[in-house]
């Protein structure tokens, strides 16, 4: 079913489906199979985007006291993992009331902290909210039906996502606000961000290293020695992480990153992505200039290629102190960002050279925790 486009950066990209979606059609179609007898090729179901939606019925199958119908995962143009996959859901008759379980490749949740309890299949609230409701509406009176949702294949791509570090074990997830995957959604990344920190905070922790991504990791892991400290990866949305943290009550952030990512964060910058703004090389010539450089010396940063290249030519030039005034800058934006409500230390590295500064609050907290 085409659910429109929307447009990013010049392209038109078309919208998608959740895995929540998928699971109350296909639940739907099931349940209607179980007690009707036979295959419908489609099925209507209402999204909490108000958007009603029809989903074809890709594969079923009917055994003794059971029935089970598949729907395709369609994420539209978003580079969504579980994009072509077949979600399945089987019908059983059961005494009474609506009863929801997870199969093979739906992931449990093992630890606290989440929208579902421990111990329970990793089907969201909405999206169980939604198979309930769907299946309601076919449910011949004075019937109850068991629903188990699954997903085939599940379990192998569960290692490629972040749900084994938020403690859901043996697949997937079920999951969808608004039933609809908006394409290169943003949103979907604030949301496992968020909720790695609520995880976190629900076990006690009021303290927090936030790195962009995997460099950033093993940087504070194996070089800072921060190895088993809690530890967020925030990619390109340092901003968002940084609210998302207080906003959950941590009291301190320690923001570890790369040169090129904290230049930007320096000058107020705190979504990264270089196509909503990179402008590392315009801040460099503009600290290079408060540093003392000369205009030719300043022109010849606005040439270079990366931060680390022109760096490389400041040093050369005697113009010392960048990576100390861009963790001092960084630092004091973060903590203005915040609104002061968190104390916030950074250090700065680079792939090729490893440490290069860290501001005063950054050098306290790594020598804290590293003593914890």
């Amino acid at each position: 079913m085409n659910l429109g486009s929307r447009w990013i950066n010049g392209r038109e990209l078309r919208r998608g489906y959740t895995t929540g979606t998928c699971a109350a059609a296909a639940a739907k179609a099931a349940a209607m199979m179980l007690f009707g007898g036979r295959c419908v090729p489609a099925v209507e179901i209402e999204t909490p985007a108000g958007l009603n939606l029809t989903l074809a019925i890709c594969e079923s199958r009917r055994q003794e006291g059971e029935a089970s119908c598949a729907v395709k995962k369609d994420a539209g143009d978003d580079p969504d993992i579980t994009d072509g996959l077949l979600i399945w859901a089987t019908a059983r008759e059961a005494a009474g009331g609506i009863a929801i379980k997870g199969g093979a490749g739906v992931g449990v949740v093992r630890k606290p902290g989440l929208a579902v309890e421990m111990g329970q299949p990793a089907i969201n609230p909405v999206p169980r909210q939604m198979i309930e409701s769907e299946v309601a509406k076919v449910l011949p009176a004075g019937k109850g039906v068991e629903i188990i949702v699954s997903i085939p294949g599940g379990e192998e791509l569960a290692a490629k996502t972040l749900n084994p570090r938020l403690g859901i074990e043996g697949g997937l997830s079920i999951l969808g606000t608004t039933g609809i995957v908006e394409p290169m959604s943003d949103e979907a990344w604030q949301e496992s961000l968020r909720l790695e920190l609520q995880q976190l905070a629900h076990l006690g922790a009021d303290r927090v290293i936030l790195v962009p991504g995997n460099y950033g990791e093993d940087f504070a892991r194996r070089s800072l020695g921060l190895s088993g400290k809690p530890l967020v990866r925030f990619g390109n949305f340092a901003g968002y992480a940084l609210r998302a943290a207080v906003d959950l009550g941590f009291r301190e952030v320690l923001l570890v990153g790369e040169l090129g990512k904290l230049i930007k964060v320096s000058a107020g910058i705190f979504h990264t992505h270089s196509a909503v703004a990179d402008a590392r090389l315009e801040i460099m010539a503009a600290y290079a200039g408060l540093l003392g450089a000369k205009q030719g010396t300043i022109r010849r940063v606005m040439e270079m290629n990366t931060t680390a290249a022109a760096l490389d030519l400041l040093e050369r030039e005697g113009i010392a102190g960048l990576p100390g005034l861009v963790a001092r800058r960084a630092g004091k934006r973060a903590r203005d960002h915040v609104g002061g409500r968190a104390v916030v230390g950074t250090v700065v590295f680079s792939a090729g050279r490893g440490l290069l500064a860290m501001d005063e609050e950054g050098q306290r907290m790594v020598e804290e925790f590293g003593r914890e």
